[in-house]
């Protein structure tokens, strides 16, 4: 039985989400504050004093956070080097001989460790273990130079069989770390000691992207959290649902990717069963994306392997799920053939939707509920906002909307709801009948600032599922 407060932190693209549960008084309360995408930490920390009078024994913070799925996506993640077997510098980009389009004739594909950043080492592990040459220490150190003159930030080794023998890998970084400047060193056979080189690449090299934004980020949450209660215990929600302490956060930094949304999943299947319901679909409507999971039999689904987006594959135990660029700050525009779409471009927190008056001048779905009066602009949820400006929405979807569609503002506006709509029945038909299960057999559980409002979309009778 809990005798302490617990406080839940959701770090998304658009709102920072706290929530606070004293298990004392049995009470609970909620704040959303807006995300700075600059300072994610300092939105924390504004949530926490909204908290202060509540707080008490803070025992424990359970994080979710989209920081290493963000830097993903938007390819922002740190300058990584990769050091490898003679002869294997380029598995990375040449991959699983996949395409981005089946019928492509050409794909274009920028591997996050640039060619020039990929170096050779002469060593060798045969396949059953047998380590025929090992690894020199001198060149070690001489490619670790050549890469910190390239401005490195993250390194990590990855040798040929070194899921048989990682002797080579492990003795490597023990040099490295003799000169290395960080301490982001580290081997793919730590992380995936599997077979199938190209994935335990690709692993290792997320994991080395994502460290050197992952770790500092985390460190000044806990340095905060600890500034306010020496014992309160940081943990971090895994893509898997489980939880980890921040120090293997950051040293395993790829096992977050989907930290945020697997949260969600979590916390809906734990409700749904408390509700007595075992067969049920999650739906996650936040500001910049909609995520989708399935629980069959009381149990969430699990895949040990993703694609964050083609050619950023990560294989980790996750929770399965589908993820499309459809929230309430995803812009509507016309494409070039000149049908309306949603997405996947976000304006986020900074600037957000037009009505937030920061300078974003196109149209949001947002901006659309809006204008249909489905949100009241004199109080608009989280914290920073005064009032939300209707008349700058309008004027925004007249001008990239309603205007070149020769249709009214409120038709242009319902017109962007339902294709955002649609999208999202989209995601809900991957999920489940693309994977053999009949819709009508589930319950929807909708949840995030705009979930509730895709259930009548979804429902069997209005969509053909």
């Amino acid at each position: 039985m809990l005798t302490e407060t617990v406080v839940g932190v959701d770090v998304g693209g658009t709102y920072t989400d706290l929530f606070l549960y004293d298990a004392v008084n049995e009470t609970c309360r909620v704040v959303k504050v807006v995300t700075d995408h600059e300072a994610q930490a300092e939105g924390v920390e504004r949530g926490l004093e909204s908290f202060k009078a509540s707080l008490g024994n803070l025992g424990s913070m359970i994080h979710g956070t989209t920081v290493g799925t963000n830097a993903l996506l938007q390819r922002t993640g740190a300058r990584v080097g990769l050091i490898t077997t003679k002869g294997f510098r380029d598995v990375l980009e040449m991959r699983r001989r996949d395409r981005p389009h089946t019928w492509g004739l050409w794909g274009h594909f920028d591997p996050i460790v640039p060619r020039y950043c990929r170096k050779e080492v002469q060593e060798r592990t045969l396949a059953d273990g047998t380590v025929m040459d090992a690894v020199n220490p001198s060149e070690i150190k001489s490619v670790a130079r050549a890469l910190l003159e390239h401005g490195v930030e993250s390194v990590v080794v990855f040798f040929i069989n070194s899921y048989a023998n990682h002797q080579n890998e492990k003795r490597a970084a023990e040099v490295l770390r003799t000169v290395w400047p960080n301490d982001y060193v580290s081997t793919s056979s730590e992380l995936l000691p599997e077979k199938r080189e190209y994935e335990r690449a690709s692993t290792a090299a997320f994991n080395a992207y994502l460290q050197p934004v992952l770790g500092p980020y985390l460190n000044e949450i806990e340095t905060k959290i600890q500034a306010r209660d020496s014992g309160t215990e940081l943990l971090i929600v895994q893509s898997n649902g489980g939880l980890t302490s921040a120090a293997m956060a950051c040293r395993e930094a790829v096992r977050t990717t989907l930290s945020g949304p697997a949260a969600g999943v979590i916390g809906a299947a734990y409700i749904a069963h408390q509700s007595g319901y075992d067969n049920v679909i999650t739906s996650d409507m936040g500001g910049t994306s909609f995520d989708v999971s399935l629980i069959a039999n009381g149990s969430t689904s699990m895949v040990a392997e993703t694609s964050i987006d083609f050619g950023m594959v990560t294989r980790s135990p996750m929770i399965e799920i589908v993820t499309i660029g459809a929230g309430g700050g995803s812009i509507a525009h016309l494409g070039p053939d000149g049908i309306l779409e949603i997405g996947p471009e976000s304006a986020g927190s900074e600037p957000g939707p037009v009505c937030y008056g920061k300078g974003n001048t196109m149209p949001t779905v947002t901006d659309a509920n809006l204008v249909l009066g489905r949100i009241n602009p004199l109080a608009p949820i989280g914290k920073g906002i005064a009032e939300l400006d209707v008349n700058a929405a309008k004027r925004a979807i007249e001008l990239h909307i309603a205007g070149p569609l020769n249709l009214g503002v409120m038709e242009a506006s319902d017109a962007i709801v339902r294709v955002a709509n649609s999208k999202m029945a989209g995601a809900i038909r991957l999920i489940s009948i693309e994977r053999g299960y009949q819709p009508e057999s589930f319950v929807l559980m909708p949840f995030g600032g705009g979930g509730c409002s895709t259930r009548r979309r979804f429902n069997p009778g209005c969509w053909p599922f």
